[in-house]
This record gives structure tokens, sequence and C-alpha cells, in this order.
């Protein structure tokens, strides 16, 4: 391969790079137009996600989405997570939506709280990519941008209407989404055997001594935040 050559194919890498990293600019992402929460609200189970950094739910993840009389929407939701490696448990939460721009309801503002004293609380953007009401929805997140623009800390969760899963037809749709939001590849499936044995608060009195002693005596353990 001569000079030129060499120089063509670093100049096309160059911009094929630039042109990968414009297209996965956050700001740039669409959502689901004319967002109808009234719509959308009810039960959803996790199918699939792409976890963030840190601690995430594991498996078993359903959300049940409520409108107020004020016409904001709450939601509560569990799933099972391991703590210290060892512990498998359900972790309920509990979150409130915000609209910051009205013209745009499909980007949301979601506020959580673990309902166990030891979970932290948190706010993350809940963009709605796409959702046809009645069967799925895909839900994105980006904790922290890049300085051009694009995702460094993000997660998504696709959600069914009916735990066993979704017909062919749609999945294609959701794999198109997934390239759209530059996380084509990264999904993992979600476990949905209706199972949470043991809940955070029947043994909230227990995980506290544990807990106390992790970070007071050993200092190896954090509080852990688990959003939906």
């Amino acid at each position: 391969m001569n000079f030129h050559m060499l120089a063509l194919v670093v100049v096309l890498l160059v911009g094929l790079e630039q042109s990968w990293a414009a297209s996965c600019v956050v700001d740039s992402f669409t959502v689901k137009e004319d967002f109808d929460p009234k719509r959308y609200a009810g039960k959803w189970y996790a199918l699939q996600k792409k976890d963030p950094e840190g601690l995430f739910l594991q498996d078993n993840i359903s959300a049940e989405y409520t409108i107020g009389d004020d016409g904001s929407m709450v939601a509560s939701s569990k799933g099972r997570v391991t703590l210290f490696g060892f512990w498998v448990v359900c972790a309920d939460m509990a979150a409130q939506y915000t609209v910051p721009d009205s013209a745009n309801p499909g980007k949301m503002f979601m506020n959580y709280q673990g309902l166990a004293s030891y979970l932290s609380s948190g706010g993350d953007n809940y963009w709605v990519i796409d959702t046809d009401y009645e069967n799925y929805a895909i839900t994105y997140a980006c904790r922290t941008l890049k300085d051009d623009g694009s995702c460094e800390d993000g997660y998504s969760l696709i959600f069914s209407r009916n735990p066993r899963g979704l017909p062919p037809t749609i999945q294609r749709s959701i794999r198109a989404k997934q390239e759209e939001i530059c996380m084509a590849g990264q999904f993992e499936p979600v476990l949905q055997s209706g199972k949470c044995p043991i809940t955070f608060l029947l043994i909230q009195p227990f995980l506290h001594q544990v807990i106390t002693k992790c970070f007071f005596l050993d200092g190896l353990c954090s509080r852990s935040s688990f959003p939906t």
C-alpha cells in the first residue's frame, strides 16, 4: 500500500469516526412524539436491559405507572438485586416524573426513592424513545456525557405488557431503535420468573445491622440506588 492510499484510508476512518460520534450525540436522539402518559399508564415488564455503571436491578423487573389527578405520573417498581455478592433480595422503588419542556413530553425527569431506608434516592432523565402503548416501550437515560455530546454512562430498558415476550415484528423495530440510541449489541435479557423471594421490608432489621457493620467497621460497602 503506497503512501497516498494509506493517507486516503486514514482520512476515511477519521470521517467514519466523526460521523458515528455525531450520530450518537444524546441531544439528537428522538423520543416518542406526542407522548401520552395516560395511555402509557399500567403494568410493564422489563425484557431487556443495558445497565449503567454500578449496581442495577438484575431480573424480575417490573413497573406500575399511574396518573394523578393533576396529570403527573408516578410509578412503583421492583426487581431482584444481589447485595454483597451473595444476598438476593427484591428491591421496591417509587418514582415521580416531571416534564421540563411541555412541548416534548417524552423527555421526562425521574426522581426515585428506595422503600427501604438504606436505598439512596436520586434522579435521572427518563426518555421514552418509543412505545405503541399496548405492547412495548423503550426507555433511555444518560447519566454522564462525553465532551463530544455522546453518552459516557447510560442505561436503557425494553418493556413489554406481556412478561413472556414480544412478537418478531416488534423485536425488529426495537433493534432499529437500539441502533438509533447507539446501544446495539449492549442489551441483555431480563429473567421474568415472577419471583421475588425475599423483600427488603421483611429483612430490613437484619440488613440494617449488616450494612452498619460494612459502613463503620469494614468500610467495604456503599449505598446503592436502583432506578427504573
